[in-house]
């Protein structure tokens, strides 16, 4: 049943051709200021092929982006706030 490409994630790095036309998922994590930790979730997947083992990484990853999220929802406040008060 093994073959030469396996279905599934595809944890190891992209190419350069892959690399310099950045896909939007890309794009919207880097947005975030959480890309480091997104990449290093899948180097550590690349490596083990095991998400349990890369559980530190998946937590920091989380942990930022929850972060991120919050800090949207504050802006988002914010401005709903800021455009009540000038109505």
């Amino acid at each position: 049943m093994s073959s030469a490409n396996p279905s599934g994630h595809n944890w190891g790095r992209k190419s350069k051709a892959a690399e310099e036309e950045e896909d939007p998922f890309d794009q919207m994590i880097a947005r975030t200021g959480c890309a480091n930790l997104h990449y290093a979730v899948q180097e550590c997947m690349g490596e083990h092929q095991d998400w349990r083992r890369c559980q530190q990484q998946v937590q920091s990853f989380k942990d930022c982006m929850r972060e991120y999220q919050k800090q949207q929802a504050e802006e988002v406040q914010r401005r709903q706030k800021l455009h009540r008060s000038t109505s």
